[in-house]
């Protein structure tokens, strides 16, 4: 590859040109240079990753439809490790305060089912794709966020701008100031995943948006359990709703519990972010749903190993945006493929890179460069992901609409409809911050504190995460308007960002001199987004820090 010295927006940058550059090292964009490759081995594909090592920043639940792998790597079972554990039974628990209901698995409708799926960690499933994309000639840069894009004078994407490194917490250049690359590319792919910071720009300037629903979201919270061996049992899914979010009025979410390899059990409980009243703390309700007794059984005995956190796409397919624009393309969550009722995302994410790949590829052999691929837009919308996502598409809605007892048995009855082919229409959402009501329409919550056996702190819970940020650097947490805390967030919502961070992130000092100040402890980030998606006013901003920071998940 070459590297020339250029002006890029007042600075002199190094600047590399290759044929495409891939924006986050997550399963999708790992398909999409793997793909690229598999279709001409002489194309130069670059894949810039944000956190330390490939699979740093990556989370998820997870169970895994290999469709999507089936068709990259035929042969993944061979060496991959997320062969190691196939699901060998499903479980749809509806939890009540002290007890539990299984629904009958026969009233699910069939794309409920996990036969044929694994459980297992994204994370290293996503870092043997690494070493598949390395070993194909990928070059794939951990560390290395791309913070910003590069424009031509058609006003087409030209590539990327790496994150400046050695910059100093007022924005003043330290000793070791290296400023960002620019990766000139003729197709840019932009894969960071959930809510962001590129696509948001994106998004924005190309009105990517005007044609979809809004996207709506939810936030996962994960730990992994080393748990007594005798209850183990290997393959085994469950999924609960109901309770403790049931007892909140227009709030749902629901929880997970995988018994993965290792004698390990992966567990977690999923918000919607659309809920109304401003008290209610995700992590804080992960902690109630672990008392219940149908989970405090399985964990006492055991060990915490690691915590993590995550927003989620839950809009279904009326959310979707254009997916192509000048210059690249939207794949996986910076578009949003996640079957919502499945708790899936992996296999619809994987198969949005692999035909963003072969668009990619098409358009390079025809001698094109930054043109805006409509072929792979229109390639999605008759692919299997449509399929999928059309049938579950109001499942989300539903519930919202009309709670989770009466919504999940209409969510049903629509998807036993649309898996019949009978077409119905596509319900709307609303976007979750304009869900958020004033908090003297609520009274403070009182959540129990910690017992340290089974529910923990947050401070505690982050240390697990491996989460660091250099401190000496400008906030990745920034603020539009700097009085919104105090003069909104505080007196009308009660400082939601204080209760919605599942990492201490946000917290208020002052309140008892009647001076409330927001204190963002931005080190604490472990990048879930859920402040950029939850703010009343949209006013906290979330982009990219410098290279490696964030958490360091380990078999999330």
């Amino acid at each position: 590859m070459n590297q020339n010295s250029t002006l890029v927006e007042g600075v002199e940058r190094e600047t590399m040109p290759v044929d495409v550059v891939i924006v986050g090292a997550g399963p999708a964009g790992l398909s999409a240079a793997i793909r690229l490759k598999q279709i001409d081995d002489a194309l130069e594909v670059v894949v810039l990753e944000k956190g330390s090592e490939v699979g740093a920043h990556i989370l998820s639940g997870a169970v895994i439809d290999p469709r999507a792998l089936d068709e990259l790597l035929p042969d993944w079972r061979e060496s991959c490790p997320l062969a190691d554990m196939p699901v060998t039974g499903n479980h749809h628990w509806v939890l009540t305060r002290g007890g539990k209901y299984e629904m009958p698995h026969l009233l699910m409708p069939p794309l409920m089912s996990n036969d044929g799926n694994y459980t297992g960690s994204l994370a290293n499933l996503t870092r043997w794709l690494g070493e598949q994309a390395e070993a194909l000639g990928v070059q794939v840069f951990p560390g290395f966020p791309a913070a910003d894009l590069m424009w031509g004078d058609d006003g087409a994407v030209i590539g990327v701008v790496t994150q400046d490194m050695g910059v100093g917490r007022d924005g003043t250049p330290k000793d070791d100031y290296q400023p960002g690359m620019g990766i000139l590319a003729k197709q840019v792919l932009i894969a960071e995943g959930v809510r962001g910071s590129l696509a948001r720009q994106l998004k924005t300037r190309f009105d990517l948006e005007a044609d979809c629903q809004p996207q709506v979201y939810g936030l996962g919270v994960k730990e992994l359990w080393d748990i007594d061996p005798a209850k183990h049992e290997p393959g085994k899914v469950v999924h609960t709703q109901g309770w403790p979010l049931s007892e909140h009025d227009k709030a749902w979410g629901g929880g997970f519990l995988y018994h993965q390899a290792g004698g390990q059990v992966a567990l977690g409980y999923v918000t919607a972010l659309d809920y109304a009243n401003p008290y209610i703390s995700p992590f804080q309700e992960f902690q109630r749903w672990k008392q219940h007794p149908a989970i405090r059984t399985l964990l006492e005995g055991g060990k915490r190993v690691a915590y993590g956190a995550k927003a989620i796409n839950e809009g279904g397919w009326q959310s979707v945006p254009r997916l192509a624009f000048p210059g690249g393309m939207l794949v996986g969550c910076s578009a949003g493929f996640v079957n919502v009722p499945r708790i899936k995302g992996t296999h619809t994410a994987m198969k949005s890179g692999m035909l963003a790949a072969e668009a990619a590829a098409a358009s390079i052999a025809a001698g094109e460069e930054n043109v805006q691929l409509d072929s792979y837009d229109a390639a999605v919308r008759s692919s299997w992901i449509a399929e999928e996502l059309k049938k579950v598409q109001n499942a989300q809605p539903l519930v919202t609409k009309f709670g989770g007892e009466i919504g999940t048995v209409l969510a049903g009855a629509d998807m036993w409809l649309r898996t019949a082919g009978i077409r119905l229409g596509a319900l709307g959402h609303h976007p979750d911050h304009a869900a958020t009501l004033p908090a003297h329409m609520f009274r403070p919550i009182a959540y129990p504190k910690p017992d340290n056996v089974v529910s923990f702190d947050r401070l505690s819970s982050v240390f697990l995460s491996g989460t660091n940020h250099e401190e000496d650097q400008p906030s990745h947490l920034t603020l539009k308007d700097p009085a919104i805390p105090r003069e909104v967030n505080f007196p009308i919502y009660a400082g939601p960002e204080q209760f919605y961070c599942p990492a201490g992130v946000y917290e208020y000092t002052g309140v008892e001199e009647g001076r409330p100040e927001l204190v963002i402890n931005a080190q604490n980030c472990v990048h879930c987004k859920t402040c950029d998606i939850k703010d009343p006013r949209q006013n906290i901003v979330w982009v990219t820090p410098e290279g490696g920071g964030g958490p360091n998940y380990p078999n999330m």
